[in-house]
């Protein structure tokens, strides 16, 4: 799939069919997700590939948001290693997005599940909820839960009346791009 034929349809998949996701096609995504540019090349990441069913039922019950899990055959914990980097965040992000993608140009549904700063309950954390879980360390943080499976619905792709190009300025802010 073209690149930017992949970027409009990419979408957020939450119902996925009852179909494992093949170990090479879950090698290629993780691929891409190594890919991805990070500050200093620092390389931050901890990616931690959940496939078992009772885990992946677990996980959706981190916070309410993540509930579409619950039909995923396959979930990505993407983590960030904060004595790495600093910017540890914003490089997870970007092979969090590195990863959708990669689905998507795979024929595959995903969804971004947000971990960072949310709550499981009043008590706990999400992120501290899925770190007793998997047995994360703390320096290791935990960013996002990426649901990845075979989509059972459909959503159409972007177009391009979805641009915003009123929020795009040249030179100065205010400044009409187009």
């Amino acid at each position: 799939m073209e690149f930017f034929e992949t970027v409009k349809k990419r979408r957020s998949i939450r119902e996925y069919q009852d179909k494992k996701v093949p170990k090479e096609m879950v090698e290629k995504i993780l691929e891409a997700a190594f890919y991805s540019p990070s500050s200093r090349n620092r390389r931050p990441w901890h990616f931690i590939v959940v496939d078992d069913r009772d885990l992946i039922i677990k996980l959706s019950q981190a916070r309410s948001a993540l509930k579409f899990l619950e039909t995923a055959p396959l979930a990505i914990v993407v983590c960030g290693d904060e004595n790495i980097s600093s910017a540890w965040v914003f490089d997870a992000s970007i092979a969090a997005e590195h990863i959708q993608l990669a689905a998507t140009a795979l024929d595959l549904g995903a969804c971004w599940g947000h971990v960072l700063e949310r709550q499981h309950n009043k008590e706990k954390s999400a992120e501290e909820y899925i770190r007793e879980l998997l047995g994360i360390p703390k320096h290791v943080r935990i960013l996002c839960v990426i649901g990845i499976g075979y989509p059972a619905e459909r959503k159409p792709e972007h177009s391009k009346e979805e641009i915003m190009w009123e929020r795009v300025h040249l030179n100065k802010f205010g400044n009409v791009f187009k």
